[in-house]
Protein backbone atom coordinates (compact mmCIF):
# COMPACT_ATOMS: atom_id res chain seq x y z
CA UNK A 1 0.00 0.00 0.00
CA UNK A 2 2.86 2.35 0.86
CA UNK A 3 4.54 1.55 -2.45
CA UNK A 4 1.30 2.17 -4.31
CA UNK A 5 0.88 5.51 -2.55
CA UNK A 6 4.44 6.52 -3.43
CA UNK A 7 3.86 5.53 -7.06
CA UNK A 8 0.68 7.62 -7.20
CA UNK A 9 2.49 10.58 -5.63
CA UNK A 10 5.27 10.40 -8.22
CA UNK A 11 2.74 10.19 -11.04
CA UNK A 12 1.23 13.49 -9.89
CA UNK A 13 4.52 15.43 -9.78
CA UNK A 14 5.67 17.82 -12.46
CA UNK A 15 8.66 15.58 -13.16
CA UNK A 16 6.41 12.73 -14.25
CA UNK A 17 4.20 14.95 -16.41
CA UNK A 18 6.85 17.17 -18.01
CA UNK A 19 6.60 17.42 -21.79
CA UNK A 20 9.09 18.84 -24.27
CA UNK A 21 6.85 21.86 -25.05
CA UNK A 22 6.57 22.62 -21.30
CA UNK A 23 10.35 22.41 -20.95
CA UNK A 24 10.86 24.67 -23.98
CA UNK A 25 8.53 27.34 -22.59
CA UNK A 26 10.19 27.20 -19.16
CA UNK A 27 13.50 27.86 -20.93
CA UNK A 28 11.89 30.85 -22.66
CA UNK A 29 10.78 32.18 -19.27
CA UNK A 30 14.30 31.77 -17.88
CA UNK A 31 15.69 33.55 -20.96
CA UNK A 32 13.38 36.54 -20.38
CA UNK A 33 14.54 36.77 -16.76
CA UNK A 34 18.18 36.51 -17.91
CA UNK A 35 17.72 39.38 -20.39
CA UNK A 36 16.09 41.54 -17.73
CA UNK A 37 18.80 40.97 -15.11
CA UNK A 38 21.91 40.69 -17.28
CA UNK A 39 21.17 43.41 -19.85
CA UNK A 40 18.50 45.48 -18.03
CA UNK A 41 16.01 44.97 -20.88
CA UNK A 42 12.67 46.19 -19.46
CA UNK A 43 13.08 44.33 -16.13
CA UNK A 44 9.74 45.64 -14.85
CA UNK A 45 8.08 43.71 -17.68
CA UNK A 46 10.35 40.78 -18.47
CA UNK A 47 10.81 39.53 -14.90
CA UNK A 48 7.03 39.27 -14.22
CA UNK A 49 6.40 37.85 -17.71
CA UNK A 50 9.31 35.39 -17.48
CA UNK A 51 8.16 34.21 -14.07
CA UNK A 52 4.61 33.90 -15.40
CA UNK A 53 5.85 31.76 -18.33
CA UNK A 54 7.48 29.39 -15.83
CA UNK A 55 4.34 29.32 -13.64
CA UNK A 56 2.13 28.64 -16.65
CA UNK A 57 4.24 25.69 -17.79
CA UNK A 58 4.77 23.78 -14.58
CA UNK A 59 3.07 20.45 -15.43
CA UNK A 60 -0.05 19.67 -13.43
CA UNK A 61 -3.00 17.29 -13.47
CA UNK A 62 -6.02 18.98 -15.04
CA UNK A 63 -9.19 19.33 -13.00
CA UNK A 64 -7.73 20.71 -9.75
CA UNK A 65 -8.41 24.38 -10.62
CA UNK A 66 -4.72 25.21 -11.00
CA UNK A 67 -4.12 26.25 -14.61
CA UNK A 68 -4.82 29.74 -15.93
CA UNK A 69 -7.41 28.35 -18.37
CA UNK A 70 -9.30 26.33 -15.72
CA UNK A 71 -12.50 27.94 -14.45
CA UNK A 72 -12.31 28.71 -10.75
CA UNK A 73 -8.53 28.78 -10.46
CA UNK A 74 -6.84 31.77 -8.84
CA UNK A 75 -4.79 32.40 -11.98
CA UNK A 76 -7.96 32.38 -14.07
CA UNK A 77 -9.50 35.05 -11.82
CA UNK A 78 -6.38 37.21 -12.14
CA UNK A 79 -6.36 36.65 -15.90
CA UNK A 80 -9.89 38.09 -16.04
CA UNK A 81 -8.37 41.58 -16.08
CA UNK A 82 -6.47 40.69 -19.25
CA UNK A 83 -9.33 38.86 -20.94
CA UNK A 84 -11.79 41.71 -20.41
CA UNK A 85 -9.34 44.52 -21.17
CA UNK A 86 -9.40 45.93 -17.62
CA UNK A 87 -5.65 46.24 -17.03
CA UNK A 88 -4.67 48.26 -20.17
CA UNK A 89 -6.74 51.39 -19.34
CA UNK A 90 -5.28 51.36 -15.82
CA UNK A 91 -1.80 51.15 -17.31
CA UNK A 92 -2.67 54.14 -19.52
CA UNK A 93 -3.87 56.07 -16.47
CA UNK A 94 -0.47 55.55 -14.85
CA UNK A 95 1.38 56.45 -18.06
CA UNK A 96 -0.61 59.68 -18.33
CA UNK A 97 0.20 60.58 -14.72
CA UNK A 98 3.94 60.16 -15.30
CA UNK A 99 4.21 61.70 -18.79
CA UNK A 100 5.37 65.23 -19.48
CA UNK A 101 3.93 66.37 -22.83
CA UNK A 102 5.98 69.60 -22.80
CA UNK A 103 8.27 68.59 -25.66
CA UNK A 104 5.28 67.73 -27.84
CA UNK A 105 3.44 70.96 -26.96
CA UNK A 106 6.60 72.97 -27.69
CA UNK A 107 7.10 71.38 -31.10
CA UNK A 108 3.76 69.94 -32.29
CA UNK A 109 5.01 69.11 -35.79
CA UNK A 110 6.93 66.22 -34.25
CA UNK A 111 3.56 64.53 -33.68
CA UNK A 112 3.75 63.63 -37.36
CA UNK A 113 6.62 61.25 -36.57
CA UNK A 114 4.45 59.38 -34.09
CA UNK A 115 1.75 59.14 -36.75
CA UNK A 116 4.26 57.96 -39.37
CA UNK A 117 5.37 55.07 -37.18
CA UNK A 118 1.80 53.71 -37.22
CA UNK A 119 2.43 52.64 -40.82
CA UNK A 120 3.82 49.48 -39.24
CA UNK A 121 0.41 48.75 -37.72
CA UNK A 122 -1.50 48.91 -40.98
CA UNK A 123 1.09 47.11 -43.09
CA UNK A 124 1.16 44.28 -40.54
CA UNK A 125 -2.63 44.18 -40.67
CA UNK A 126 -2.41 43.59 -44.42
CA UNK A 127 0.43 41.07 -43.99
CA UNK A 128 -1.55 39.08 -41.42
CA UNK A 129 -4.48 38.81 -43.80
CA UNK A 130 -2.09 37.57 -46.49
CA UNK A 131 -0.91 34.84 -44.10
CA UNK A 132 -4.43 33.55 -43.58
CA UNK A 133 -5.65 35.37 -40.47
CA UNK A 134 -9.17 36.78 -40.52
CA UNK A 135 -9.88 40.52 -40.17
CA UNK A 136 -10.23 40.54 -36.38
CA UNK A 137 -7.11 38.46 -35.86
CA UNK A 138 -5.13 40.59 -38.33
CA UNK A 139 -6.18 43.83 -36.63
CA UNK A 140 -5.10 42.52 -33.24
CA UNK A 141 -1.74 41.36 -34.60
CA UNK A 142 -1.17 44.66 -36.40
CA UNK A 143 -1.06 46.67 -33.17
CA UNK A 144 2.19 44.90 -32.26
CA UNK A 145 3.78 47.25 -34.82
CA UNK A 146 3.06 50.16 -32.50
CA UNK A 147 5.24 48.54 -29.80
CA UNK A 148 2.39 49.15 -27.37
CA UNK A 149 1.69 46.16 -25.13
CA UNK A 150 -1.40 47.49 -23.30
CA UNK A 151 -3.07 48.56 -26.55
CA UNK A 152 -2.29 45.20 -28.17
CA UNK A 153 -3.87 43.43 -25.19
CA UNK A 154 -6.89 45.73 -25.20
CA UNK A 155 -7.64 45.17 -28.88
CA UNK A 156 -6.97 41.42 -28.94
CA UNK A 157 -9.09 40.89 -25.81
CA UNK A 158 -12.01 42.36 -27.76
CA UNK A 159 -11.39 40.96 -31.22
CA UNK A 160 -9.18 37.84 -30.97
CA UNK A 161 -9.10 36.51 -27.39
CA UNK A 162 -7.83 33.10 -28.57
CA UNK A 163 -4.61 34.82 -29.76
CA UNK A 164 -4.25 37.03 -26.69
CA UNK A 165 -1.30 35.18 -25.15
CA UNK A 166 0.81 35.12 -28.30
CA UNK A 167 0.04 38.75 -29.19
CA UNK A 168 0.78 40.01 -25.68
CA UNK A 169 4.06 38.12 -25.39
CA UNK A 170 5.15 39.27 -28.85
CA UNK A 171 4.28 42.92 -28.11
CA UNK A 172 6.08 43.01 -24.77
CA UNK A 173 9.05 41.02 -26.06
CA UNK A 174 9.69 43.49 -28.86
CA UNK A 175 9.16 46.44 -26.49
CA UNK A 176 11.90 44.99 -24.28
CA UNK A 177 14.19 44.43 -27.26
CA UNK A 178 14.04 48.05 -28.47
CA UNK A 179 17.79 48.54 -27.69
CA UNK A 180 18.58 45.52 -29.90
CA UNK A 181 16.17 45.97 -32.83
CA UNK A 182 16.22 49.72 -33.44
CA UNK A 183 19.94 50.78 -33.50
CA UNK A 184 20.90 48.79 -36.66
CA UNK A 185 17.92 50.23 -38.54
CA UNK A 186 18.74 53.73 -37.30
CA UNK A 187 22.35 53.48 -38.48
CA UNK A 188 21.28 52.01 -41.82
CA UNK A 189 18.75 54.78 -42.50
CA UNK A 190 20.85 57.79 -41.46
CA UNK A 191 24.25 59.20 -42.40
CA UNK A 192 26.88 60.30 -39.90
CA UNK A 193 26.16 63.92 -40.79
CA UNK A 194 22.43 63.46 -40.17
CA UNK A 195 23.06 61.85 -36.79
CA UNK A 196 25.11 64.92 -35.79
CA UNK A 197 22.32 67.42 -36.50
CA UNK A 198 21.69 69.54 -33.42
CA UNK A 199 18.16 70.72 -32.82
CA UNK A 200 17.12 73.98 -31.20
CA UNK A 201 16.22 73.65 -27.52
CA UNK A 202 12.44 73.36 -27.10
CA UNK A 203 10.70 76.48 -25.87
CA UNK A 204 9.42 76.76 -22.32
CA UNK A 205 5.84 75.55 -22.03
CA UNK A 206 3.51 77.40 -19.66
CA UNK A 207 1.48 75.76 -16.91
CA UNK A 208 -1.73 76.83 -18.65
CA UNK A 209 -0.69 75.03 -21.85
CA UNK A 210 0.07 71.87 -19.87
CA UNK A 211 -3.41 71.93 -18.32
CA UNK A 212 -5.23 72.68 -21.57
CA UNK A 213 -3.38 69.98 -23.55
CA UNK A 214 -4.93 66.85 -21.93
CA UNK A 215 -8.42 68.38 -22.12
CA UNK A 216 -8.11 69.28 -25.80
CA UNK A 217 -6.25 66.03 -26.52
CA UNK A 218 -9.02 63.97 -24.88
CA UNK A 219 -11.79 65.63 -26.84
CA UNK A 220 -9.98 65.73 -30.18
CA UNK A 221 -8.59 62.17 -30.23
CA UNK A 222 -11.73 60.48 -28.93
CA UNK A 223 -13.88 62.34 -31.45
CA UNK A 224 -11.55 61.02 -34.15
CA UNK A 225 -11.47 57.51 -32.69
CA UNK A 226 -14.34 56.93 -30.20
CA UNK A 227 -13.53 53.22 -29.89
CA UNK A 228 -10.23 54.12 -28.20
CA UNK A 229 -12.03 56.05 -25.43
CA UNK A 230 -11.12 53.62 -22.59
CA UNK A 231 -7.41 54.02 -23.38
CA UNK A 232 -7.19 57.67 -24.42
CA UNK A 233 -9.68 58.80 -21.78
CA UNK A 234 -7.55 57.30 -19.02
CA UNK A 235 -4.29 58.54 -20.56
CA UNK A 236 -5.38 62.18 -20.65
CA UNK A 237 -7.20 61.89 -17.31
CA UNK A 238 -3.95 60.72 -15.70
CA UNK A 239 -2.07 63.61 -17.29
CA UNK A 240 -4.67 66.12 -16.07
CA UNK A 241 -4.23 64.75 -12.53
CA UNK A 242 -0.50 65.45 -12.90
CA UNK A 243 -0.72 68.92 -14.43
CA UNK A 244 -3.71 70.40 -12.58
CA UNK A 245 -1.62 71.11 -9.49
CA UNK A 246 -4.47 70.15 -7.16
CA UNK A 247 -4.54 66.34 -7.35
CA UNK A 248 -0.90 65.42 -6.74
CA UNK A 249 -1.86 62.64 -4.32
CA UNK A 250 -4.06 60.97 -6.93
CA UNK A 251 -1.44 61.44 -9.64
CA UNK A 252 1.26 60.00 -7.41
CA UNK A 253 -0.88 56.94 -6.65
CA UNK A 254 -1.62 56.41 -10.35
CA UNK A 255 2.04 56.62 -11.45
CA UNK A 256 3.49 54.57 -8.58
CA UNK A 257 1.47 52.09 -6.52
CA UNK A 258 -1.39 51.51 -8.95
CA UNK A 259 0.62 51.09 -12.14
CA UNK A 260 3.12 48.86 -10.29
CA UNK A 261 0.37 46.56 -9.01
CA UNK A 262 -1.30 46.35 -12.41
CA UNK A 263 2.05 45.74 -14.14
CA UNK A 264 2.74 42.82 -11.79
CA UNK A 265 -0.68 41.25 -12.37
CA UNK A 266 -0.56 41.88 -16.10
CA UNK A 267 2.98 40.55 -16.55
CA UNK A 268 2.51 37.37 -14.52
CA UNK A 269 -0.86 36.44 -16.02
CA UNK A 270 0.19 37.22 -19.59
CA UNK A 271 3.27 35.07 -19.03
CA UNK A 272 1.19 32.25 -17.52
CA UNK A 273 -1.12 32.34 -20.54
CA UNK A 274 1.72 30.80 -22.58
CA UNK A 275 0.75 27.35 -21.31
CA UNK A 276 2.42 25.10 -23.88
CA UNK A 277 -0.74 23.21 -24.83
CA UNK A 278 -2.42 26.50 -25.81
CA UNK A 279 0.55 28.58 -26.93
CA UNK A 280 2.86 26.51 -29.12
CA UNK A 281 1.02 26.61 -32.44
CA UNK A 282 1.82 27.59 -36.00
CA UNK A 283 -0.23 30.77 -35.57
CA UNK A 284 1.92 31.81 -32.60
CA UNK A 285 5.06 31.46 -34.71
CA UNK A 286 3.44 33.55 -37.47
CA UNK A 287 2.52 36.23 -34.93
CA UNK A 288 6.09 36.47 -33.66
CA UNK A 289 7.42 36.78 -37.23
CA UNK A 290 4.84 39.45 -38.09
CA UNK A 291 5.60 41.28 -34.85
CA UNK A 292 9.31 41.52 -35.66
CA UNK A 293 8.56 42.72 -39.19
CA UNK A 294 6.00 45.28 -38.02
CA UNK A 295 8.33 46.73 -35.40
CA UNK A 296 11.09 47.09 -38.00
CA UNK A 297 8.65 48.74 -40.45
CA UNK A 298 7.41 51.16 -37.78
CA UNK A 299 10.99 52.19 -36.97
CA UNK A 300 11.82 52.54 -40.68
CA UNK A 301 8.69 54.64 -41.32
CA UNK A 302 9.46 57.07 -38.51
CA UNK A 303 13.04 57.54 -39.71
CA UNK A 304 12.00 57.92 -43.35
CA UNK A 305 9.35 60.52 -42.54
CA UNK A 306 11.86 62.53 -40.48
CA UNK A 307 14.15 62.64 -43.51
CA UNK A 308 11.24 63.74 -45.70
CA UNK A 309 10.35 66.51 -43.23
CA UNK A 310 13.91 67.83 -43.45
CA UNK A 311 13.47 68.40 -47.18
CA UNK A 312 10.93 71.12 -46.33
CA UNK A 313 12.66 72.56 -43.26
CA UNK A 314 15.24 75.33 -43.51
CA UNK A 315 18.73 75.55 -41.95
CA UNK A 316 18.60 75.59 -38.15
CA UNK A 317 15.03 74.22 -38.08
CA UNK A 318 16.03 70.80 -39.42
CA UNK A 319 15.37 67.83 -37.16
CA UNK A 320 17.71 64.98 -36.38
CA UNK A 321 16.23 61.99 -38.27
CA UNK A 322 17.12 59.68 -35.38
CA UNK A 323 14.16 60.98 -33.39
CA UNK A 324 11.85 59.45 -36.00
CA UNK A 325 12.65 56.04 -34.50
CA UNK A 326 11.03 57.19 -31.26
CA UNK A 327 7.65 57.33 -33.00
CA UNK A 328 6.90 53.82 -31.73
CA UNK A 329 5.17 53.94 -28.37
CA UNK A 330 7.76 52.07 -26.29
CA UNK A 331 8.00 54.85 -23.71
CA UNK A 332 10.62 55.93 -22.77
CA UNK A 333 12.96 53.22 -24.10
CA UNK A 334 12.91 54.21 -27.77
CA UNK A 335 13.64 57.83 -26.79
CA UNK A 336 16.59 56.61 -24.70
CA UNK A 337 17.91 54.62 -27.66
CA UNK A 338 17.74 57.77 -29.79
CA UNK A 339 19.70 59.62 -27.11
CA UNK A 340 22.36 56.89 -27.00
CA UNK A 341 22.75 56.75 -30.78
CA UNK A 342 23.01 60.54 -30.99
CA UNK A 343 25.73 60.62 -28.33
CA UNK A 344 27.74 58.00 -30.20
CA UNK A 345 28.04 60.35 -33.17
CA UNK A 346 28.44 63.52 -31.11
CA UNK A 347 28.92 63.34 -27.30
CA UNK A 348 27.46 66.86 -26.97
CA UNK A 349 24.26 66.13 -28.92
CA UNK A 350 21.47 65.43 -26.43
CA UNK A 351 18.29 64.32 -28.20
CA UNK A 352 16.24 62.86 -25.34
CA UNK A 353 13.84 65.78 -24.87
CA UNK A 354 13.31 66.08 -28.62
CA UNK A 355 12.74 62.32 -28.96
CA UNK A 356 10.11 62.33 -26.22
CA UNK A 357 7.76 64.33 -28.48
CA UNK A 358 7.32 61.60 -31.14
CA UNK A 359 7.55 58.98 -28.39
CA UNK A 360 4.52 60.21 -26.46
CA UNK A 361 2.67 60.97 -29.70
CA UNK A 362 3.31 57.33 -30.63
CA UNK A 363 1.39 56.28 -27.51
CA UNK A 364 -1.55 58.41 -28.62
CA UNK A 365 -1.17 57.24 -32.22
CA UNK A 366 -1.24 53.53 -31.42
CA UNK A 367 -4.40 53.96 -29.33
CA UNK A 368 -6.04 55.96 -32.14
CA UNK A 369 -4.98 53.26 -34.64
CA UNK A 370 -6.55 50.59 -32.42
CA UNK A 371 -9.77 52.57 -32.25
CA UNK A 372 -9.84 53.00 -36.02
CA UNK A 373 -9.36 49.26 -36.51
CA UNK A 374 -12.12 48.48 -34.00
CA UNK A 375 -14.52 50.83 -35.81
CA UNK A 376 -13.51 49.27 -39.12
CA UNK A 377 -14.24 45.77 -37.79
CA UNK A 378 -17.57 46.86 -36.31
CA UNK A 379 -18.62 48.30 -39.67
CA UNK A 380 -17.73 45.13 -41.58
CA UNK A 381 -19.40 42.92 -38.95
CA UNK A 382 -22.65 44.79 -39.50
CA UNK A 383 -22.64 44.11 -43.25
Amino acid sequence: MALEGLTNFISLTGFANLTLPNFAMICVGLFFIFLAIKYDYEPLLLIPIGTGVIIGNIPFIAGNQIGIYEDGSVLNYLYFGVQKGIYPPLIFLGIGAMTDFSSLIANPKLMLLGAAAQVGVFLTFIGAIALGFDLKEAASIGIIGGADGPTAIFLSSKEAPHLLGAIAIAAYSYMALVPVIQPPIMRLMTSEAERKIKMKPPRTVSKTEKIIFPIVGLILTTFISPSALPLLGMLFFGNLLKESGHTERLANTARTSMIDIVTILLGVTVGASTQASEFITLNSMKIFALGAASFAVATFSGLAFAKIMNVFLKGGNKINPLIGAAGVSAVPDSARVVQQEGLKSDPTNHLLMHAMAPNVSGVIGSAVAAGILMSFLTYFSSL
